[in-house]
């Protein structure tokens, strides 16, 4: 995927062609939303099965292995699929992470909560066919729709008490603890320290949870706020680099590049491209 957003709906026709076509387990390089309005998916994703019915919603966080089948009930079939780059919320993005990793679906119940949010689609799909999209709007849109999930799922839960795992909240308490410090220059250490364990163990339920190290996530995170400045600020790549902690330019630059693919300038022109 190219594009930095991108929203589409599935229809019967669609899901028709989805169900007969070669469709194995795989991942993506951007984050997913998938709305249900009516009819079934089969969703693999974790490593199990889980078939969700319509009203629905299921977050695919990038790289997870997914597969997604669609399932006719009465004949009729319809989502919205939301696909967007980290960087387009990334203030979000890793709050999603936290709240999504070990519950990536949810059903929600058929009323007029839910109507809002096919609504709220409606209103971004109708902006997107726009000869110059207000990327801005969109942005406000999507975010609109994931605090409106998150009060869903809150009210859901009330009354219950929520089953986290020990591991899940120390990977949601270093997903905070990150969020307030990655501008930092400093490793896994300090965030282990402030969890109370040691860097073996941090480490251990970052690789459980994201199959990913604490200083790759670290990177991650620095990675996602580099992409925003670079798309939405004026500032140079010495001044991104020195404010996410990196003392030297070529070393940010560097790091940039291995991560992406690309460096810091070239990533700033595609956006400039892609934009305008």
């Amino acid at each position: 995927m190219i594009e930095t957003f991108k929203i589409f709906r599935v229809n019967t026709d669609d899901a028709q062609k989805i169900i007969v076509s070669e469709n194995e387990p795989h991942h993506h390089s951007f984050e997913e939303l998938i709305i249900g309005t009516e009819g079934q998916l089969e969703h693999f994703i974790d490593f199990k099965s889980t078939v969700l019915h319509a009203p629905f919603v299921s977050f695919v966080t990038r790289g997870k292995v997914h597969r997604v089948k669609p399932v006719m009930n009465d004949g009729k079939c319809e989502m919205w699929a939301i696909r967007f780059k980290s960087e387009f919320i990334p203030e979000t993005t890793f709050q999603l992470y936290s709240l999504y990793h070990d519950n990536a679906s949810m059903e929600l119940p058929a009323d007029n909560r839910f109507c809002r949010l096919a609504t709220l689609c409606e209103m971004m799909s109708e902006e997107m066919e726009q000869s110059a999209p207000d990327y801005a709007i969109i942005r406000q849109l999507l975010e609109t729709i994931f605090t409106m999930i998150e009060s869903e799922r809150r009210k859901l839960q009330s009354g219950e008490e929520e089953q986290l795992t020990s591991h899940s909240i120390t990977f949601k308490s270093f997903l905070s603890i990150l969020e307030e410090n990655f501008r930092r220059n400093v490793g896994v250490a300090y965030y282990a320290e402030k969890l109370f364990m040691s860097s073996r163990n941090l480490n251990n339920i970052c690789h459980q949870i994201l199959q990913q190290s604490v200083s790759a996530i670290i990177e991650t995170r620095k990675l996602i706020e580099a992409k925003n400045l670079l798309s939405t600020t004026d500032k140079t790549i010495s001044e991104i680099g020195f404010e996410l902690g990196y003392n030297e330019k070529a070393y940010f630059t560097h790091v940039f590049k291995k991560k992406t693919g690309q460096t810091p300038t070239a990533f700033r022109r595609e956006m400039e491209r892609l934009i305008s």
